[in-house]
């Protein structure tokens, strides 16, 4: 296990979400993505509003899949738990996670060259007998070790586009990055699965050409896992039943639930929650615009 390559922090923080008070289960979506692996709709990214539950998910899968992880035992009592051919797959594979908004540099060059000098790091302590090309990159290696070994990688970037939000990008920064991207995943013979996360569409920042490989799913125009993100009226029922049996002097209502945060709308019709809205009210006992430290307004809309 490493920093990027099958590390233990999707488990870790999985397993203390999946414990907390006001968890909703949406396990069944490992499922799906399981479908996906080592096919042609392998390249999945996923864009939501900040808040809106994706580095649960993408914990989720990664919690699920990576080998570095023994989480049977947690899973086996969530919903996938009743899927028997789908358990036949956890902790099975290779996982590369990158969590990209998390920026500890202040200049894109910097920025990318720790992610990938941990990454290789990783490879090459977890790889040593693969013959590795001194000048070689990150893509390169991964491509000498499947060649080598056989074995293929699954690819989990939460929020990849966090650093355009960064105040030091600039166009040509913007440019190589996405080279980067598309150098790392585009075509490669070593990717099971690329699963992205995101907060706006990625035609908002490329040509289309850079990560054309993906098939992109937002709240607004694509019904496919619009009921995966978010909270419905059951699932808030049942959050909410649980707040009254729990909370000695209950402040906020079921109705106050719907009129503060069921305000979204998905191309499938549904009407969804904001999962972090709903859980800081009853968490707090307090209903509160708990949204509007979730993001800049354009973003939202």
């Amino acid at each position: 296990m490493g920093l990027l390559l099958n590390t233990l922090s999707p488990a870790i923080l999985y397993e203390e979400m999946a414990e907390s008070t006001y968890f909703v289960d949406k396990t069944a979506f490992i499922g799906q993505m399981l479908q996906r692996i080592g096919t042609n709709g392998k390249y999945v990214c996923i864009t939501r509003p900040r808040r809106f539950g994706k580095t649960v998910m993408a914990n989720m899968l990664g919690a699920f899949l990576t080998k570095s992880a023994a989480t049977k035992k947690l899973f086996a009592q969530l919903n996938i738990g009743r899927d028997a051919e789908a358990m036949q797959h956890i902790n099975q594979y290779n996982v590369i996670y990158i969590d990209f908004s998390r920026i500890s540099s202040n200049d894109y060059q910097s920025y990318i060259d720790n992610i990938a000098e941990a990454l290789k790091n990783d490879l090459h302590k977890a790889y040593p007998d693969v013959d590795y090309r001194a000048a070689g990159g990150v893509a390169e290696d991964l491509e000498r070790i499947t060649a080598a070994t056989g074995e293929r990688f699954i690819f989990i970037f939460d929020e990849w586009d966090a650093i355009f939000h960064a105040a030091f990008i600039s166009e040509d920064d913007r440019k190589k990055y996405l080279l980067f991207l598309k150098d790392l995943l585009k075509d490669r013979v070593y990717v099971q699965l690329a699963y992205m996360t995101g907060v706006l569409p990625i035609s908002k920042y490329t040509s289309g050409s850079e990560l054309n490989t993906f098939a992109e799913y937002n709240m607004a125009t694509m019904s496919l896992y619009s009921d995966v993100f978010g909270f419905n009226d059951t699932e808030v029922d049942a959050l909410f039943a649980k707040y009254q049996a729990l909370t000695a002097q209950p402040q906020v209502t079921r109705e106050g639930l719907k009129i503060w945060y069921d305000g979204y709308h998905t191309a499938a019709g549904n009407l969804l929650y904001n999962p972090r809205s709903v859980v800081m009210a009853l968490q707090n006992n307090q209903l509160y615009n708990y949204w509007t430290s979730s993001g800049p307004y354009d973003e939202l809309f």
